[in-house]
């Protein structure tokens, strides 16, 4: 499902456009605990609960319980999926793009300066488009 819209995205872009966009990063939780991580990231007495991370598919189920003003309980399902660099990589050259930069993200400060590190949550990825994919 992925694949078929970065196809799609990859698809819209002229030649010679950029590509710019943020992904969970794989190498994180190969070194850190994502629940411990996104637990320490919740507020206002939310509640992040990890059920599963499946290390095969690096795919994360979680919920994340929020009380509302009128205080009613309300819990969001998540289903995530974290990449690697080469993966990434892989993707988007089979997807027509020759460039692709990837580098680490701070939460909400996205920088070309950052080098990607398994310390990085999430991805900065920049890739160049070449020729549009056959559909």
């Amino acid at each position: 499902m992925n694949f078929e819209i970065l196809k799609n995205a990859a698809w819209a872009l002229k030649s010679g456009g950029k590509f710019i966009f943020t992904t969970l990063n794989g190498l994180f939780p190969l070194f850190h605990s994502v629940e411990k991580f996104c637990a320490a990231g919740i507020q206002d007495g939310a509640v992040y609960r990890s059920d599963t991370f499946d290390l095969m598919t690096f795919r994360e189920s979680s919920a994340i319980t929020v009380q509302d003003d009128a205080q009613n309980k309300k819990e969001l399902h998540c289903n995530e999926r974290y990449y690697v660099p080469c993966e990434i990589t892989w993707m988007l050259k089979t997807l027509g793009f020759k460039t692709i930069d990837i580098f680490g993200a701070k939460l909400g400060a996205y920088s070309r300066n950052d080098k990607l590190t398994p310390e990085d949550f999430e991805m900065l990825v920049v890739a160049g488009k070449t020729v549009h994919p056959q559909r």
